[in-house]
């Protein structure tokens, strides 16, 4: 171990208190001689969602000594309220204590700066590791074996069972249902079953059951309705020849169910996460996935919302091929070619003629893909940096994404008016509607809104839902899924919107104080014990730099391979935001083994700063790290 000074871990505190505990309000010192490892999160990030995943098997395998916590710091001003939280512990399947920190105290305890954070702390109390971003399971699974090691020698160690009491299980024929589907012929309603990991066929009324598809338990397997197992589904798209592609998405697979047999197949994706380095394009079922959300027939492909990589990718059934469509995995607001393109976890897709309607969720936007006519750059940019380097597409360079509502990453709200006015938050679906207007399930305002692309006004359909995540119009209607209540709910599409008081948001993280001028950036990552970084095929790291707005950086933007950088912050921009997105590729340091197991490490963060005379002229940002 390091002879650095250790540090004490901080007490675990949080406005909105404690779940999964049964009513009790643990404290650290309840947790001493357990292994405890802290998940700092917020329901909305698809990368916090992935750490999720990665925890699974790490808390089966050491469910005696090892305490996950759950310390949910909110983004968005909904996922500050304690329902929605609970809600988010039940949707995802959250079987360790959550602590609600509305106000981010233990966050700025632990002096966290990005979702997610891992923090772990020993037996004794100390803190001895943090990790930022998603890939670090490998290197938790070491460090948690050595400590278990360490402190059974030391009689430190406390063997048995956590503080975690799991909620009474409610019974309703739905739970938080994702996405729906009208069944052509019979009127009847498919639904992603999502936190119950199956489909289910709702007839006419909406309501009643005629059929569910799939074990119901968490898994990949192939088969009919009885045998068949999902995890987390989502999207759902009818193709031409009647079938229904499923976007699986914590199976990270595409899968095609046939309505007559109730027969499922996968159909793209490897069952893995896609990781840097990974193919982009390829045959199907060899290429990996990540978090496909929502998925759309549009122009005689399957197009992909990839929420875990912030692209849009497409699936082809007839050459049973995938590629990416738009997007570069950068996080962030930027129109323009397709290739060029950022977008922030898109959520949900919906065809109207010549348009691919894009629910954008983490920018609060509604954003669109059409071809080309030669028209340049669209004007939102927020999060723009260099876009060399951009992943590459196939046959779909004719494309060009262009902004309806929204400007980025942290602002947010509920304002009717003119486009450029506007404000949703995190809209999970769009619906096209006969006029040729949009409906976006505007879900963390809990409201249905209305956009339509002639007068580029913004208008309000519903409020008083519960988190809407999908709508489809039937008979004149609109049958919107209420995620958070478990249930469709018809609404008449009626002739004028409600109008509501308007709402903005920006997100409430404290600012860091930064001096203006020459400023160094580090990103700090040291390879986990047992491995080192893998340069046998060129530079192991990789830094991009960007800024809102972009003057904040006089220089240093763009993309490299340091994981140091050297800028140069306008004194004339007294505020913005600093996007940072780095990755490092790491390998098992064994010479005797010809083929090290690799592992990539990767975390995007958006750093607000203020310019003041008596600021930091260095940020550090942690990667990963522990003592060794």
């Amino acid at each position: 171990m390091s002879t650095r000074a250790r540090v004490r871990a901080p007490e675990l505190v949080g406005k909105g208190g404690w779940l999964n505990t049964g009513g009790k309000q643990p404290t650290l010192a309840d947790l001493r001689g357990s292994i405890v490892i802290l998940d700092f999160w917020t329901f909305c990030c698809v990368n916090c969602l992935h750490v999720l995943d990665e925890l699974r098997e790490l808390e089966e395998r050491h469910r005696d000594t090892v305490v996950i916590v759950g310390v949910h710091s909110p983004k968005f001003a909904h996922e500050a309220e304690h329902r929605s939280v609970a809600d988010a512990v039940e949707r995802y399947e959250v079987h360790h204590p959550v602590l609600d920190d509305p106000e981010l105290a233990t966050w700025k305890q632990y002096a966290v700066r990005a979702w997610p954070t891992l923090v772990v702390i020993d037996p004794e109390g100390y803190v001895v590791a943090q990790h930022a971003g998603e890939g670090h399971a490998h290197a938790l699974e070491t460090l948690v074996t050595r400590l278990e090691e360490e402190h059974a020698a030391k009689g430190t160690l406390r063997r048995g069972d956590g503080v975690y009491v799991p909620p009474e299980p409610v019974p309703t024929d739905l739970r938080f249902p994702g996405k729906a589907l009208l069944l052509p012929g019979s009127g009847h309603y498919l639904v992603s079953d999502s936190t119950r990991h199956a489909l289910v066929e709702l007839a006419a009324d909406g309501e009643s059951v005629v059929r569910r598809i799939g074990t119901g338990e968490r898994g990949l397997t192939d088969g009919d309705a009885a045998g068949a197992r999902f995890s987390e589904p989502q999207g759902l798209a009818l193709l031409p020849d009647g079938s229904v592609v499923v976007a699986d998405t914590v199976n990270h697979v595409l899968r095609r169910l046939e309505p007559d047999s109730g027969r499922v197949t996968t159909v793209a994706g490897t069952g893995r996460q896609w990781m840097q380095g990974s193919p982009t394009s390829g045959a199907a079922l060899e290429v990996p996935l990540s978090s496909p959300w929502d998925v759309a027939w549009f122009e005689d492909r399957v197009w992909i919302a990839m929420a875990g990589v912030h692209q849009l990718w497409t699936y082809d059934p007839a050459t049973g091929r995938v590629a990416v469509a738009a997007g570069t995995t950068n996080e962030g607001l930027v129109d323009g070619p397709a290739a060029e393109a950022w977008f922030a976890q898109p959520s949900g897709l919906a065809a109207a003629g010549e348009r691919l309607w894009i629910a954008d969720s983490e920018t609060s936007a509604l954003r669109w893909a059409e071809r080309s006519t030669g028209g340049g750059r669209g004007g939102n940019t927020e999060g723009a940096g260099s876009t060399e380097g951009a992943e590459d597409t196939e046959d779909t360079g004719e494309y060009v994404i262009r902004t309806a509502v929204g400007t980025g990453l942290f602002d947010f709200g509920h304002r009717d008016g003119p486009a450029g006015q506007a404000l949703f938050q995190h809209p999970l679906g769009v619906t096209a509607l006969p006029d040729g207007s949009v409906a976006v399930s505007d879900t963390y305002n809990n409201a249905l809104r209305r956009y339509d692309p002639v007068s580029g006004e913004v208008t309000t359909l519903a409020t008083d839902l519960r988190e809407p995540s999908a709508a489809v119009v039937a008979d004149g209607d609109i049958v919107v899924v209420e995620s958070a209540r478990h249930r469709l709910t018809r609404l008449r599409l009626p002739e004028a919107a409600i109008r509501v008081p308007a709402v903005a948001h920006r997100t409430q993280r404290a600012a860091t104080a930064v001096a203006p001028g020459a400023f160094r950036l580090d990103v700090v990552f040291s390879a986990p014990a047992g491995q080192k970084l893998d340069e046998r095929y060129g530079p192991s790291t990789r830094l991009l730099v960007s800024a809102t707005p972009p003057e904040l950086l006089s220089s240093g933007a763009g993309r490299g391979t340091e994981l140091s950088r050297e800028l140069v912050l306008d004194p004339s921009v007294t505020e913005g935001v600093l996007h940072v997105s780095a990755m490092a590729a790491s390998c098992d340091d064994d010479p005797a083994n010809p083929y090290p197991a690799c592992h990539v490490h990767q975390q995007d963060w958006g750093v607000p700063v203020r310019l003041t005379g008596d600021g930091d002229s260095r940020l550090a940002l942690v990667l990963a790290g522990m003592d060794s």
